[in-house]
């Protein structure tokens, strides 16, 4: 068969099904096409929760985009009557100096976002689970919380088919050609058409445009979810909010309060790098799970010896400057790649979507994404 389409969207995750919904928001006909089954657990959109922070530490440039973000995904809770975004505040916990700690304070001053500066002493009285280092401080982002990524990603994809686009799971891309101004895709159901390819494929970008030769890697990612110790009501969303602490020595852990599988906690950006998804260790070590009580020790000593309910190993897919690639092939402009992700990307992913329907459709975007663009690798 041979269909035609004005965009084609490969990759239903986070940013595939934001990507779809707004694109069919504005009356483009698209087709979303997804290797893997709705809901699946193979990639980086699964996990029960993701944190979503304004005090944005690693660079003042994202903040408008997340606040764009929480705007639409304010929305999408309306329009899909499902409850997607709780506000409990957030702690970036660490020594004064930390990156963390000054990249949160940079952001509020750059954007004038108020931010209050907790001492120790003023962290463990107000939320006693902690019991950082002494000379260790918190920075308090008082619109932080966490997204419920699996009903986030099922209500954009429920609302783009009610506003017209066609998906399709578990039939996969097998190549794509340029096909004049527009692109011909192949899946094991037959040949394709479109004006526009979009690929949100996460860890499986390398290998749809190997010819790019992109400097992505893929990091395996373990979290876990620990029982909450006694008294378990410190652990919940009143007096636990999202957390990320670095320790002096660069390790950074973080954590979601107690939900339906217990506290979820993570050490960021120490996994294993892997060229391939296929490649990666998916079962959970007793090594990982040492890391983690190490890490989470420091600041959370409780906590940090609660036994484990659950664990996971999925994927993270790092640029080398930890920083978003969106972009459109250099030769082949009618093919945007989008890898917003280096482990901080899901809370954007509402307007990253946006962003991208409007790249594909106007040739531009409310955002100056030239910052997430394929020259600076090549620099």
């Amino acid at each position: 068969m041979s269909d035609s389409y004005d965009v084609i969207v490969v990759g239903l995750g986070a940013m595939g099904s934001a990507t779809s919904y707004h694109l069919a928001r504005h009356g483009a006909r698209v087709l979303g096409l997804e290797q893997f089954t709705p809901g699946h657990t193979l990639g980086s959109s699964h996990g029960e929760s993701r944190i979503i922070r304004e005090l944005y530490f690693e660079n003042p440039l994202y903040v408008p985009l997340v606040q764009r973000a929480y705007e639409l995904w304010a929305q999408l809770e309306e329009e899909s009557g499902t409850d997607l975004l709780h506000q409990t505040g957030g702690l970036m916990i660490g020594p004064p100096s930390s990156e963390l700690v000054r990249g949160a304070l940079l952001s509020g001053e750059t954007h004038g976002i108020p931010a209050v500066v907790l001492t120790h002493e003023e962290l463990v009285r107000r939320y006693p689970a902690f019991r950082p280092p002494p000379d260790y401080i918190a920075v308090l982002d008082a619109r932080a919380g966490y997204l419920r990524p699996e009903a986030c990603i099922e209500a954009h994809a429920s609302l783009a088919r009610r506003s017209g686009a066609t998906l399709h799971y578990e039939e996969p891309m097998m190549r794509w050609e340029s096909d004049g101004d527009g692109v011909c895709v192949t899946t094991p159901a037959g040949e394709y058409r479109a004006a526009r390819l979009a690929l949100c494929t996460g860890a499986w970008t390398t290998t749809l445009v190997a010819e790019l030769k992109l400097p992505l890697r893929v990091e395996r990612q373990v979290a876990v979810w620990l029982d909450a110790p006694a008294p378990t009501e410190w652990y919940g969303e009143e007096q636990l909010p999202i957390f990320m602490c670095e320790h002096a020595d660069g390790r950074l852990v973080y954590g979601i309060p107690r939900l339906e599988r217990g506290v979820k906690t993570a050490i960021h950006h120490e996994g294993r790098l892997y060229e391939s998804p296929e490649d990666v260790e998916r079962e959970v070590l007793p090594a990982d799970i040492a890391a983690l009580r190490q890490s989470l020790g420091g600041v959370l000593p409780d906590l940090s010896r609660a036994a484990v309910r659950e664990s996971i190993a999925c994927l993270y897919t790092d640029t080398p400057d930890g920083h978003f690639l969106i972009d459109v092939h250099p030769r082949h402009p009618q093919l945007l790649i989008s890898s917003p992700c280096s482990g901080h990307g899901f809370k954007f992913a509402s307007a990253i979507g946006e962003a991208q329907a409007e790249l594909l459709l106007e040739g531009r975007a409310r955002f100056d994404l030239e910052a997430f663009g394929l020259g600076r690798f090549a620099q």
